[in-house]
């Protein structure tokens, strides 16, 4: 009798983890597709193609350590933008202990010898990027503040897209796109690449379309008296970028969130898997961070709510299900379930063909829109390594637990060195430096 019992509530708990994969993928191939369900949802995201006259002025924050490789090409392609010199301010951050990237931050702003090109060092603690930006926007005069990377390359017209946007829309935030470059570096390129695809070509507009809009780290615009408003960036969390989107979706900030492809941030993959476990392991982190912090439970729907606790804990739910796959297959072979049960076992694996398939039209429709060929050899690779990657998304995952349970809160950064340039056609401690 008690172990009939035992067996009932094991085939519950097995089939209600089978129904949760299956709602999980199910609505993660909805988040991919979602620009795409409605004509003219995806123009309505795109970019003015008609500029208004630069009136907007910016600071530019690029923050940066041990980027020795990248750092003086990026602070000349930022200089280089399409806009008035006199409304740009540019201001390079490092910290005191990292003397290479300094030195290059040095000798291209002596270059420049422009007194807006500004580079600020810190010395004290915590030594990662949001106090970095936080002594730099103490010291900014930009309307609006924007972030780059130390690898990035926006457009050259940018500038003039959010000056346009935020004043014909009169909104607060703007994000705009980003995207990894270097498809076929490595194996594992090929579904990061397409990660940022769909999220900022697709799944970025669904959750802003909801009023809760998880910012990314870079190239997102916002009103800098209402970044001082918010405080800046909380210095304790390793994803500081997410954590400001959900507190000015709870301030009612007006978001606006456009993509175009021409005019997408370029970045590059993390070069080795060891630095793609590290990067994720932050990122995970970080929203687990975000997630017993508790403020995204002040948002004011209950929609809002779902998910934001969707998007945190999601790189769990992935390295969970990511598990649970093989295991469904061996249990259907090797233990006597019921028929029905059985049949259930499958459910989440036709997803995860499903996606396959989703990744490779992903694929032709990224290539096609950078201009760069198909291959079927690329694209076979691409097949072969979606289960090994999603072992790769469990494994940062698990290891951001691990981190968190010790109460391990340092920064582990990403590596540059440039992969994906080959495809492109004071406040406190701060001291400031400029010419």
């Amino acid at each position: 009798m008690i172990l009939t019992i035992l067996v009932q509530c094991l085939e519950f708990l097995y089939l209600l983890i089978i129904l949760l994969m299956t709602v999980q993928a199910i609505f993660n191939i909805r988040l991919r597709l979602f620009i795409w369900e409605e004509p003219g949802r995806a123009w309505s995201n795109h970019a003015p193609t008609i500029y208004r006259e630069p009136r907007l002025s910016f600071t530019i924050l690029l923050p940066a350590r041990h980027e020795e490789e990248v750092y003086r090409e990026t602070i000349q392609k930022v200089y280089d933008l399409n806009y008035p010199k006199r409304l740009v301010q540019i201001m390079a951050i490092c910290r005191e202990d990292d003397p290479g990237t300094i030195a290059e931050a040095q000798a291209k702003i002596s270059e420049l010898r422009d007194p807006n090109v500004q580079l600020v060092v810190f010395n004290d603690k915590p030594i990662n990027k949001p106090h970095g930006l936080n002594l730099a926007l103490g010291v900014s005069r930009g309307d609006v503040v924007t972030i780059f990377d130390a690898e990035d390359e926006p457009h050259p017209d940018i500038l003039n897209i959010i000056n346009t946007t935020m004043l014909n829309e009169q909104v607060d935030v703007v994000q705009s796109g980003v995207q990894l470059m270097n498809h076929n570096t490595k194996w594992f390129c090929f579904l990061n690449v397409l990660e940022y695809f769909f999220w900022f070509k697709s799944s970025l507009h669904f959750f802003a379309r909801l009023g809760m809009t998880p910012l990314g780290g870079n190239t997102v615009f916002v009103r800098r008296d209402l970044m001082e408003q918010m405080g800046g960036w909380d210095e304790t969390c390793l994803t500081e970028d997410a954590d400001l989107g959900i507190r000015l979706s709870i301030a009612h900030a007006r978001v606006r969130v456009l993509y175009d492809d021409e005019f997408v941030t370029r970045e590059e993959t993390p070069h080795t898997i060891e630095q793609f476990i590290k990067q994720r392991t932050r990122w995970n982190q970080g929203f687990i961070q975000i997630l017993f912090k508790g403020e995204w439970l002040k948002l004011e729907k209950l929609s809002q709510r779902l998910m934001a606790f969707y998007v945190l804990i999601l790189p769990e739910l992935q390295a969970f299900f990511a598990l649970m796959v093989p295991i469904s297959v061996i249990m259907f072979f090797f233990v006597k379930l019921p028929l029905w049960l059985a049949m259930l076992t499958f459910m989440p694996l036709y997803c995860f063909i499903l996606a396959i398939f989703i990744d490779l039209a992903g694929l032709h429709e990224f290539l096609k829109a950078h201009k760069r060929p198909w291959r079927w050899r690329e694209a076979m690779i691409q097949v072969l390594a979606f289960f090994p990657y999603q072992a790769l998304l469990g494994l940062g995952a698990m290891r951001a637990v691990f981190r968190y349970i010790q109460g391990a809160s340092n920064w582990e950064k990403t590596a540059h060195i440039g992969q994906h340039r080959g495809n492109v056609a004071g406040k406190g401690n701060a001291i400031i430096h400029g010419r």
